[in-house]
């Protein structure tokens, strides 16, 4: 047998090798999801998740006193007396964990996995509630968007009832899974609407038809919504969009909505307005995008800025640090130093948690590299604990930072890094923010990096942030996210007439200055 042979034969037993460990694997996991699990092994895991997050969250008790939570969890176990599967033991626990109210921190919900052959069956079908786009306003929930136009229900059709189960059921089930940072009182209904359909199928798993009960202009009517096949021309335009083209690559093209993560334009004739939309810091390629639009801003001499944060989860510190040279007319510090619990807390974030047999080797290679790098990073200073980061050090503006007026937009969808830059922006005076409050805390948050722990009994995972990041601002203390300057309401009748009544606000208020100036 020839050398390339033998090679060839090697990489044929490894393949196959890691198709049955796949499949195996997910025939395990299944099996475990639907295996009750004892009352006291699940007290066990309320134990365990408890001590792990005392150990690693660095600031666990900011919204809640820790006598409360420890009754919270006391009260749990007391509840648990009779066996449950994991899906039913996360809705008993996940309540007590988003009472902590910290944004970030979630169990994960345990699901059915789906093997290759199931997923390559999938994706030659349609989806069917991921067609629709949703508006949360209570314990209803309305289309706003059909995409398709399937079965010609309009925007603004209430969903009453799926498969017979009203919908408010389900609301009230899942908002007590959802917490925002702190006190906040919009975020919920944004997150809701892009998570309900998430935790509906964990809890149904993938179903091939439903049944909807729907009301528009008080009148019922019921629709059967099946999941259809992909037509040759479905299936050619997914295969074109997958294609990373360099406008995708800049613009961070998102192949599921068919849509771009950042957009810039100018809203006149003139280029008098620019408009700057980040629907999530992603930070891929963000780098040249920012470079080559606000080098176009500076040659069209813009007196006038919208950036646009509305339904941005957030993201990478750096692409908002990044973002913030552009917007200062000085040097600033984006965030104050960032506090972790101990020395080695960000050692633990599970550095070989997941990968295949080739990516274990390559991460044990790079390993004491990735040691020493946090090591370094870790330092104590008044009997606290700091994890180095860029943005908390003295930044300069770039060469082509805007120096006119700035819009920035807001709503209950910006979250995470989307509060800290306009946090900043609005203590540091730089703009006028138009909206409703952010969903994310004025204050700060904690995310940064995580360690993904798992229940030991259960199986349910447990990511917990370990950097308590915050801007560089005077605090509020408000336990709130941050506070448009000028509060402009968005209603679902707004969002079906396709009009932005929040841009609009702007708009209308730049004409107006525009006006004076003339006279």
């Amino acid at each position: 047998m020839s050398k390339k042979t033998k090679v060839q034969k090697s990489y044929f037993i490894l393949f196959s090798f890691l198709i049955i460990t796949s499949c195996g694997s997910v025939r395990r996991h299944n099996e475990q999801q639907t295996t009750c699990i004892p009352p006291e092994k699940l007290k066990e895991d309320v134990d365990f998740a408890y001590s792990k997050l005392k150990e690693m969250h660095p600031q666990l008790y900011w919204y809640i006193s820790k006598d409360t939570l420890d009754y919270k969890f006391d009260s749990i176990k007391n509840t648990i007396n009779e066996s449950l599967t994991p899906l039913q033991f996360y809705f008993k626990l996940q309540p007590v964990i988003s009472d902590i109210r910290e944004g970030h921190l979630s169990l994960r919900i345990p699901s059915k996995r789906i093997t290759k052959k199931e997923i390559k069956t999938l994706e030659s079908k349609k989806g069917m509630f991921s067609r629709f786009e949703y508006y949360v306003k209570g314990d209803h929930l309305f289309i706003i968007q059909n995409k398709d136009s399937i079965e010609h229900i309009k925007p603004g059709t209430e969903i009453l009832t799926i498969d017979h189960i009203p919908v408010s059921y389900y609301i009230k089930r899942y908002k007590k899974l959802i917490s925002s940072d702190g006190f906040n009182t919009t975020f919920q209904p944004y997150f809701l609407k892009d998570l309900f359909f998430n935790y509906y199928v964990a809890e149904k798993g993938y179903e091939d038809s439903a049944t909807l009960e729907t009301i528009y202009n008080g009148k019922k009517k019921t629709y059967q919504l099946t999941r259809e096949d992909k037509s040759e021309n479905d299936l050619k335009q997914d295969k074109e969009n997958k294609k990373r083209t360099q406008e995708k690559k800049i613009n961070d093209y998102i192949a599921f909505s068919d849509s771009y993560n950042r957009n810039f334009k100018f809203l006149d004739k003139d280029s008098t307005i620019a408009y700057i939309k980040v629907k999530s810091f992603s930070s891929d390629y963000s780098e040249k995008f920012y470079r080559e639009t606000f080098k176009k801003i500076k040659s069209a001499k813009s007196p006038y800025l919208i950036v646009d944060v509305r339904n941005n989860y957030g993201g990478s510190l750096e692409e908002i640090n990044n973002l913030y040279s552009y917007l200062s007319p000085e040097p600033y510090v984006l965030i104050k130093p960032s506090q972790v619990n101990s020395k080695v807390a960000p050692l633990k974030t599970n550095y070989f948690r997941k990968g295949n047999p080739f990516q274990y080797i390559f991460k044990g290679i790079t390993y004491p590299t990735f040691f020493f790098a946090q090591t370094l990073s870790t330092y104590k200073k008044d009997g606290k604990f700091y994890y180095k980061v860029k943005p908390d050090k003295k930044s300069k503006p770039n060469k082509d930072a805007f120096n006119g007026k700035i819009f920035v937009l807001i709503n209950g969808g910006s979250f995470s890094a989307s509060s800290i830059i306009t946090s900043k922006l609005k203590n540091d005076k730089r703009s006028i923010l138009v909206g409703e409050e952010t969903g994310g805390a004025n204050d700060g948050t904690v995310a940064g990096f995580y360690s993904y722990q798992t229940l030991p009994n259960s199986k349910i995972d447990l990511p917990i942030g370990l950097l308590f990041v915050q801007p560089n601002i005077t605090f509020t203390n408000t336990k709130k996210g941050v506070l448009p300057d000028v509060a402009v309401k968005e209603t679902i009748q707004d969002i079906i007439n396709k009009k932005d009544s929040q841009l609009d606000w702007v708009i209308q208020e730049i004409r107006k200055e525009k006006d004076t100036h003339i006279k």
